[in-house]
């Protein structure tokens, strides 16, 4: 059964590819992540475990916290093919091949945007606030990755000194609620949100913008 997609907006081919591409992305990255682990050797059931978590924990996150049915990723059983998809890729090829880096930052890129769309969009149509709708869309963005990690027994990345991914997040959240209120029509907030995402993920890996240890 296939039900509406969360941003409730018609599904056009690039807005199809870029969300699944995303659930790909989180999926092959945390595969990735559990075969470069130096602590733990996860076997093929530890990697297409974390494979699925880091693709997917964010969103059932989310879904689970909003209690409106369940969640997205398992009614709609395309988010777990694909899912799965990325883990067994992540298993079969070398994660120290070039090219799949490559492509795996430019769609991890646009995904970090439409993911905190899609969680903020979906945090908005349950008659949430300003404030929770934006923490919903950082949950759905970073919330995979940061599961991952703790199952992989560290500290989340986004709780450390790096990468402003969760910041970044944040914005793009704040960036689409303001303006979907201003514009009045999601594909236009959405459109700004995942550009201003990009633009600042790019700068960040540009010019090695990294946030400051608190200590």
């Amino acid at each position: 059964m296939l039900i509406p997609h969360p941003l409730n907006l018609p599904i056009t081919t690039a807005f199809f590819v870029i969300d699944f591409g995303g659930v790909f992305a989180g999926a092959l990255g945390g595969a990735f992540a559990a075969r470069e682990n130096q602590r733990y050797q996860f076997d093929f059931v530890g990697v297409l475990g974390l494979a699925l978590i880091s693709a997917l924990g964010g969103g059932i996150a989310r879904d689970v916290l909003l209690g409106h049915g369940p969640p997205l990723a398992l009614v709609d059983t395309r988010y777990l093919l694909v899912a799965l998809a990325g883990g067994a890729l992540g298993l079969a090829v070398s994660h120290k091949s070039a090219w799949l880096r490559r492509v795996l930052v430019g769609v991890d890129v646009v995904a970090l945007g439409l993911f905190a769309v899609a969680g903020s969009a979906r945090a908005r149509a349950a008659g949430m606030s300003f404030l929770p709708a934006m923490l919903l869309g950082v949950t759905t963005a970073v919330g995979g990755g940061s599961l991952r990690d703790v199952f992989s027994g560290r500290t989340p990345k986004v709780f450390e000194r790096g990468e402003p991914y969760a910041i970044v997040a944040a914005v793009a959240s704040a960036v689409f609620l303001v303006a979907e209120r201003s514009l009045g029509t999601g594909v236009a907030a959405t459109t700004l949100a995942v550009a201003c995402s990009f633009i600042l993920r790019l700068a960040a890996m540009r010019f090695h913008w990294k946030t400051r240890a608190a200590r």
